[in-house]
């Protein structure tokens, strides 16, 4: 006399589980997929479904014929269950405060060194200009002034602010000028 499927996945027989598996696995992923919309969560709900029927095989009814209907019972459970927490999930989420984006601070800090590199090789190369060179220069360039208020701010005549702002001009193209450029 032969055992049924029924009753040898009733008694937690591992060779049962795999026949039933072998012959409801599609129509679990099937009814899965319609119930999920999802292929991944379907192949999921699969897994979950064959490990709590294993969990509950003690609750198959002796009698009866196919176990697929308990089988897709379960799976719907599964679906309902995965469902639920995708929707928690997605609500928890929204609840969240957006991320900002974080500028990448690495630009900032190599711009501020090109910087620092620049003032600092632009200060040397004033230093090398005499003190009213350097005066007319930081007024007529960085200050903006035109020739005629540069010389008013330091008492000097316009043609003094020209000449001293010429030669500054040429201390600084000779002193800035790459060598390589010097040499040809």
């Amino acid at each position: 006399m032969t055992t049924s499927l029924r009753s040898r996945v009733r008694a937690g027989d591992p060779a049962a589980f795999g026949e039933l598996f072998d012959t409801a696995a599609r129509r679990v992923y099937n009814h899965a997929y319609r119930l999920l919309g999802d292929w991944s969560a379907a192949e999921d709900a699969v897994s979950l479904t064959f490990l709590e029927a294993w969990r509950c095989r003690s609750r198959v009814r002796p009698d009866g014929d196919s176990l697929v209907p308990w089988l897709l019972g379960i799976a719907t459970n599964v679906a309902r269950n995965t469902a639920r927490a995708r929707r928690r999930h997605a609500a928890a989420l929204g609840r969240l405060p957006m991320p900002h984006d974080e500028p990448d601070f690495a630009d900032d800090v190599a711009d501020r060194v090109d910087v620092l590199a620049s003032a600092r090789s632009a200060q040397e190369a004033l230093a090398r200009l005499r003190r009213p060179e350097r005066e007319v220069f930081a007024l007529c360039v960085y200050a903006s002034l035109d020739y005629a208020a540069a010389a008013e701010a330091l008492g000097i005549p316009v043609g003094t602010v020209r000449s001293r702002l010429s030669r500054a001009r040429a201390r600084l193209r000779d002193v800035t000028v790459p060598a390589e450029r010097v040499t040809r």
